[in-house]
C-alpha cells in the first residue's frame, strides 16, 4: 500500500479540566523520528504516545504536539501553613527590629516561593482524555497519508504506462537499427577492402551486434516496471523497495543510452531518465 510520509492532523476537545489538542504533523526522512512537546503534566507518559504513534507510522519525522488549557473553574490554589507561619514570624522579628516604620504587605508574603502551590490534581483523567484524543489525531493522519499516497500511486503509473511506451518504441526499431549499422559496415568494409572475408565478415557483424543489442535491458527495463506496480499492492511500506528500483531503472535507461546506435533510440532513453527522475523525486515522499 502507497502511503505518503507528508501529512498532518489536529484534534481538539474541551474536557471538564480544560481544553486538550493534539497537532501531528510528519515529513519525509530516512527513518522514523519521533518528537514530543507537551506539559510537564503529560511528560511522564510520554513513551506511551510514542509508542502510539510508531504503531502506525513506520517511516518519516512525525512532530507531535500537545496542547493543554486548564479550565478557569477548576483551578485552585493552597496555602502551606507550616511555611506562612515560619516566614510570619521571621517577618515579624525584623518588623520588630526595624521599628515603626516597617510594614509587612500580604500579597508580598504569598509571592513567597513555596507558600502558595497548585491544589494535588488527579491527572489520570487528563492522561486517558489525552491517549483517547492522540488515538483520533493519527487516524486522521494516516486518511491524510493514505489520501496522499493514492495520488503519488497514480502518478508512479502514468509514468510506468510512459516507461513501457517508450520501451516497446525502442524495440520495434531494434530490427530497422540491426539491418542498418549491418549494411553501412558491409559497405565501408568493401570500400576498405577489395577481397572480403565473407565468413570473416559474418563474424565480427554477430559480435557488434550482440555488443549492441538492447533486448537485455529491455526485458530488465520492462520488469523491473512490474516490479513497481506490485509494490504497490504489499501491505507493508514499499518506499524502500521503490527506491531501489528506481536505480534499477535508471541503470537500464543508462545502459540503453550507451549502447544505442540511434538517434531515435537516443532520444526514448533520456524521455525514459526523465520519467525515472520524476518517479524518483516521488518515491522520497513514501512511507
Amino acid at each position: 500500500m502507497i502511503r505518503s510520509m507528508t501529512g498532518f492532523a489536529r484534534r481538539e476537545r474541551q474536557f471538564p479540566f480544560g481544553m486538550l489538542a493534539w497537532e501531528l504533523k510528519t515529513v519525509n526522512h530516512r527513518f522514523l523520528e519521533i518528537g514530543c512537546r507537551m506539559p510537564e503534566e503529560f511528560r511522564a507518559n510520554e513513551a506511551d504516545f510514542r509508542a502510539l504513534v510508531a504503531a502506525s507510522v513506520r517511516r518519516g519525522k512525525v512532530d507531535c504536539s500537545l496542547f493543554y488549557r486548564p479550565a478557569v473553574a477548576t483551578t485552585s490554589l493552597e496555602v502551606d501553613a507550616q511555611v506562612l507561619d515560619a516566614l510570619t514570624q521571621r517577618a515579624q522579628q525584623l518588623a520588630a527590629s526595624l521599628g515603626p516604620a516597617a510594614s509587612i504587605d500580604v500579597i508580598d508574603v504569598l509571592r513567597w516561593p513555596g507558600v502558595v502551590r497548585d491544589a494535588a490534581r488527579d491527572v489520570r483523567p487528563m492522561v486517558e482524555a489525552a491517549h483517547a484524543l492522540l488515538a483520533e489525531a493519527i487516524a486522521e493522519l494516516s486518511r491524510f497519508r493514505d489520501s496522499e499516497g493514492a495520488r503519488l500511486q497514480d502518478a508512479l503509473e502514468q509514468r510506468c504506462n510512459g516507461l513501457l511506451e517508450f520501451s516497446a518504441r525502442v524495440a520495434e526499431r531494434l530490427p530497422e537499427v540491426r539491418s542498418r549499422i549491418r549494411t553501412k559496415l558491409a559497405d565501408r568494409i568493401a570500400q576498405l577492402v577489395a577481397d572480403v572475408d565473407h565468413d570473416r565478415l559474418e563474424q565480427e557483424l554477430a559480435i557488434l551486434a550482440q555488443r549492441l543489442d538492447v533486448d537485455e535491458e529491455i526485458d530488465r527495463l520492462r520488469g523491473h516496471v512490474a516490479e513497481v506496480r506490485k509494490a504497490f499492492a504489499v501491505e507493508e511500506p514499499a518506499g524502500r523497495r521503490l527506491d531501489f528500483l528506481m536505480q534499477e531503472l535508471n541503470r537500464e535507461a543508462n545502459t540503453l543510452s550507451s549502447k544505442s546506435q540511434d538517434i531515435e533510440t537516443t532520444r526514448a532513453a533520456v524521455d525514459m531518465k526523465v520519467l525515472i527522475e520524476q518517479m524518483r523525486e516521488q518515491v522520497q515522499n513514501i512511507e
